[in-house]
């Protein structure tokens, strides 16, 4: 009607329902606005969910099937409102759940999928068996979930990707990175003896899987594995690792795998979505990993409450800061709801000199470290009020966040930040014999364009989900700090350049039980996430507002004849409602909007449309009554037609018929004259007869007698 784009953002707590929401929120869309060609683009869209839940989410302590990863698709409809194409753009990838689970959680879905289907003859080159016998899939303890069948979960993505146009041949290649992914955190790292060296055999079964799935040089990958090329000014020589290294370096790797092939599906999807129809307007739903706070909180949890900060900052300008300002300045009287604004939580985060910033500082210097990180942050944030030292530790730190009070170990923060991989295994990737491993790992720049978000756009530019290979080159690398700080501006613009809808997911219990409600913890989320307040300003406040001009175009059905000569548009809407709603506190007079209370605009919307159906009425009735008129008129002289021709052939029956009858008389009476003549004719002779033979016997008599 607006004739605007829109957001929804579903926002809640891990295990709310945010990705089941956004899911029914895109089913409808795909349902009430099907595409007028034959492209099915609908369920493509629909398609995509299978896939990216394959890829993107994992059972985690709070949720069977948790999104690790923030994503905002943007669904693009024509100006009839089909839906023509759509994009995708993710958001922070937890790829360090690739080589560690907690307690209880498992890897990507993907990953159990695959193992449950080992045993089909495509995938028996795999050199896979159950996900109990590989350590990236393994370490959570319990491999299933309860009432999902993953061996079924497969063949739905195998679907999918089929529906998206994905390749057989690029599926299988999907199928062998990720078993190649599984084998390679299956590698045995024998240590020397000293401990500054160490070796994977060349005999090592996984190994040769590895090498083999991924078509790369066995001996080369078997030494990179555990050297490290190091360049000074002076000279170029190899480095042993110590075990730990490697391990770290094969985690890095298989991580570093994992975030390509996830970013070249992203990519596909999106050209499968892609249309080159213009596109009039678009409608986008959000859906990004909810609040978290775990017993041991890292790098993931830090970037992922930071992006809930940032959303919630986004909910609060929109509800109330926008919104009482703007009764300011039209000159509504209005009383100040206060509200908690999270800005100061979110400038500790991002401002000059905040934790993200001296993270950066820190992962310049050659041999910064967590702790002495940590430390930065204890001296400069001391004072702060969302800030706080924990008593028992010297390398964690707390933040105060708007949902609740998080610890943050800053162990591994730096790697994570830093996102570094040795440029020797990339190379030998780089060099696969299978064309679409070997593109996975090609150079690309790591700055993306700014979303267009012009009207009648019909391509989004999308943030790369890949991260930038090379290593060589650190000043010019950008963190992944940085990076998702980035990403979240440039969301942050698109969701303020549209009319945004908010969907606020609630979680029942924290123990993942149907039919349970703890009214406790559903009032924290509800007082957290802004919804008391919410209710609050909209009871209080006036949430429907329109222009003078906007209001006039579209209740001028409800004015009077004489109104609409007037040529004071603002004076014919204060005549028009205070005709129409008797309360005065319903509605209020801007300067250059009215305002109403919630219900009122719903109220007129009523009164409009039963003007418009007594409208529709008399013009259906009038339309009906010349129609029937015209029919009758039609079969009138139809039937005219029909009667005329009719007694035309009953006349030229009857006058044959007469003809008919004519000649039969005059045959009769010409039948009947002959027989009768005929007959007169016998008697006639006959009597001549007799009276001939009479009269010469009576002649003989006499003749004999004389």
């Amino acid at each position: 009607r607006d004739e605007k784009n829109q957001s929804i953002i579903v926002s809640g707590e891990s295990g709310a329902g945010k990705t089941v929401s956004a899911k029914y929120a895109m089913r409808f869309f795909a349902t009430v606005g099907g595409s007028a060609s034959e492209t099915n683009i609908e369920a493509k869209v629909l398609a995509s969910s299978p896939i990216m839940e394959a890829i993107g989410n994992a059972k985690t302590t709070r949720n069977d099937n948790s999104s690790r990863f923030g994503k905002y698709i943007q669904i693009g409809f024509d100006k009839r409102y089909h839906i023509i194409g759509a994009n995708m753009r993710t958001y922070l990838l937890e790829k360090s759940r690739v080589v560690f689970q907690a307690e209880d959680e498992r890897n990507y879905h993907i990953f159990y999928q695959l193992c449950a289907s080992a045993s089909l003859p495509e995938f028996k080159d795999l050199g896979l068996t159950c996900a109990e016998d590989f350590f990236y899939t393994s370490q959570g303890g319990d491999t299933s979930i309860d009432g999902v069948d993953d061996a079924d979960d497969l063949e739905k993505t195998r679907h999918a990707f089929t529906l998206l146009g994905v390749k057989e041949s690029h599926q299988m290649t999907i199928f062998r990175i990720i078993a190649a992914i599984l084998h390679l955190g299956n590698l045995e790292i024998q240590g020397e003896r000293d401990g500054d060296a160490c070796s994977v055999s060349s005999e090592d079964e996984h190994l040769n899987n590895f090498c083999s799935l991924l078509g790369v040089e066995h001996s080369q990958m078997q030494h990179w594995l555990c050297h490290r090329k190091l360049v000074t000014t002076a000279e170029t020589y190899v480095k042993n690792m110590s075990v730990q290294q490697v391990v770290n370096a094969r985690n890095a790797l298989a991580k570093h795998i994992y975030a390509r092939l996830f970013g070249w599906i992203v990519e596909h999807i999106n050209k499968a979505l892609h249309t080159t129809v213009k596109q009039h307007s678009f409608i986008g739903v959000l859906d990004i990993y909810g609040f978290e706070t775990f017993e041991v909180n890292s790098f993931e949890q830090f970037c992922i409450n930071y992006a809930n900060e940032k959303l919630q900052q986004q909910f609060n300008s929109h509800v109330f800061k926008l919104e009482q300002e703007e009764y300011m300045k039209e000159g509504i009287p209005w009383t100040l709801i206060d509200f908690y604004d999270n800005q100061p939580c979110i400038d500790l985060i991002e401002a000059k000199l905040g934790i993200l910033d001296l993270l950066d500082e820190e992962c310049k210097v050659p041999k910064g470290t967590d702790q002495n990180w940590a430390q930065k942050l204890y001296d400069r944030h001391a004072g702060s009020q969302h800030f706080q030292k924990p008593r028992m530790s010297n390398t964690s730190f707390i933040v105060l966040h708007f949902a609740d009070k998080v610890e943050y170990q800053s162990e591994g923060f730096l790697e994570k930040n830093r996102d570094t991989v040795y440029e020797e295994q990339i190379n030998i990737l780089k060099a696969s014999k299978y064309q679409m491993v070997a593109d996975l790992f090609q150079d690309e720049n790591d700055a993306a364009p700014a979303t267009s978000m012009g009207k009648g756009t019909s391509k989004i530019s999308v943030r790369s989900a890949r991260p930038v290979i090379k290593a060589a080159n650190k000043e010019h690398k950008k963190t992944v700090g940085h990076q998702f700080r980035n990403s979240l501006h440039l969301l942050m613009e698109t969701l303020n350049a549209t009319t945004p809808h908010y969907v606020r997911c609630i979680k029942p219990n924290d123990e993942k039980l149907p039919f349970k409600f703890d009214p406790k913890r559903a009032v924290q989320q509800l007082r957290a996430c802004g919804v008391l307040e919410t209710i609050r300003i909209s009871a209080a406040g006036f949430p429907s507002r329109w222009s003078y001009h906007d209001f006039f175009n579209r209740y001028r059905v409800l004015m009077k004849k004489r109104d609409l000569s007037k040529n004071d548009k603002k004076q014919i809407c204060q005549t028009l409602l205070e005709d129409l709603i008797k309360d005065p506190d319903k509605f209020q007079f801007g300067r250059t909007k009215i305002f109403f209370r919630a219900g009122q605009v719903a109220y007129l919307e009523k009164l409009r449309a039963d003007k418009f159906r007594a409208a529709t009425i008399m013009i259906q009735k009038t339309v009906r009554g010349w129609l029937q008129k015209v029919k009758y008129q039609r079969l009138r002289q139809a039937a005219v037609v029909i009667q005329r021709y009719t007694r035309g052939h009953l006349a030229r029956r009857l006058a044959e018929h007469l003809r008919r009858t004519r000649a039969a008389i005059i045959f009769q009476k010409q039948y009947r004259m002959l027989r009768i003549l005929r007959a007169f004719q016998r008697v006639r002779n006959a009597t001549i007869t007799i009276q001939a033979f009479a009269r010469g016997m009576f002649v003989r008599r006499i003749y004999h007698k004389v």
